[in-house]
């Protein structure tokens, strides 16, 4: 997959022409229920963009898809593809809820939030470890045991609150956490987002998306996974452990998905319900897809998808929310197009 620096972020025609065909899209679907485009997108600015708990609302469904999109993103540097951050980010979060909420009550956060994290991050990775394996050892495709991880995932999450004892009774949710273990709210530095659920677990995904992008060119790793990805044949003839960097990869890209709960069950709910943070695995796909590999491009898409997510919310009174779920879709697809028809021809034999 072609790598653009944030400088080509725009000037890509693969992305351009994506966000293009999505605005026609957008225009075409909206007309078909009756409904004039120009008013609809007046709307979904309005209630967006257009107004401080709108764009504190975006800032909010962007987090997840912004750890999960930078998850999808490092196991496609080394062509993998990680279908499974879905059921990586459930267990996670009902690891982080439970943790979070058995710490002893006093815990400060400077404690509590490390604990919970880290907890949430190795679940995600142990979750990732089996895809892991079966690629590594016996070249089984990520795509299929990642799609069954992820339908394992649904069952034993529900499994685990239910006959496991963990929810409350009559509940399909956690205990709450401890105070130390949530995570601040944007409104408390920026009055003018209250009400949103923005909150500090923003900066960790922006963190992560910096950390992790200026790895692919900082680190022996980043540059190893990225060489793989081109052609892992001419790397293991090099003496390169092609195969435990697959693995390594695949469960980085697991413990990543992981601190997505930062977002969703200490930023928001403070407490694990089942179905929290669900398509925020399968929405960083996107996100991966059109950020292509730049800090600039990832955390983009995860606006723009966090954007229609909510936007979805302010149109529904007119079109359904579920338009924007097709309309998400529809990018993505004229991304992949798009991107096979301007790609420049790579050399004969080069991995893909």
């Amino acid at each position: 997959m072609r790598r653009i620096s944030p400088r080509e972020l725009f000037a890509n025609p693969a992305g351009i022409a994506g966000i293009a065909i999505g605005w026609l899209a957008f225009c075409l679907l909206v007309w078909l229920y009756g409904e004039s485009p120009r008013a609809m997108a007046a709307l979904l600015f309005e209630g967006t963009w257009g107004t401080s708990y709108g764009a504190g609302q975006v800032l909010f469904k962007a987090t997840p898809l912004l750890f999960t999109g930078v998850a999808v993103d490092l196991a496609l540097r080394a062509g993998l593809f990680n279908i499974g951050a879905e059921g990586q980010l459930a267990v996670a979060s009902l690891v982080a809820g439970v943790v979070g909420a058995r710490l002893p009550a006093g815990t400060p956060a400077i404690v509590a939030l490390p604990v919970v994290l880290a907890a949430a991050m190795a679940a995600g990775a142990a979750w990732a470890l089996v895809p892991a394996l079966l690629k590594g050892r016996f070249g089984a495709h990520e795509v299929i045991s990642t799609i069954m991880m992820n339908r394992i995932a649904d069952g034993a999450v529900g499994l685990a609150l239910g006959a496991g004892g963990l929810a409350l009774a009559g509940s399909v949710r956690t205990a709450d956490v401890v105070p130390g273990a949530r995570m601040p709210r944007l409104e408390a530095w920026w009055p003018s987002l209250r009400g949103s659920a923005a909150s500090f677990a923003l900066a960790f995904a922006l963190l992560a998306t910096a950390l992790v992008t200026t790895s692919y060119k900082r680190t022996r790793f980043g540059r190893e996974l990225g060489l793989i990805g081109q052609n892992a044949r001419a790397m293991s003839a090099e003496k390169v452990p092609v195969r435990r960097r697959l693995e390594q990869a695949l469960v980085a890209s697991g413990a990543i998905a992981g601190a997505a709960s930062l977002g969703t069950v200490l930023g928001y709910k403070g407490y694990f319900e089942e179905g929290l943070g669900a398509g925020a695995g399968f929405g960083g796909l996107a996100v991966a897809l059109l950020g292509r590999g730049s800090a600039a491009g990832l955390v983009f898409a995860a606006l723009l998808f966090g954007t229609l997510q909510q936007g979805g919310l302010a149109v529904n009174a007119f079109v359904p929310k579920e338009l924007m779920d097709v309309l998400s879709g529809v990018v993505v697809c004229a991304v992949a197009l798009a991107d096979v028809r301007f790609r420049a021809p790579e050399p004969r034999g080069s991995a893909r």
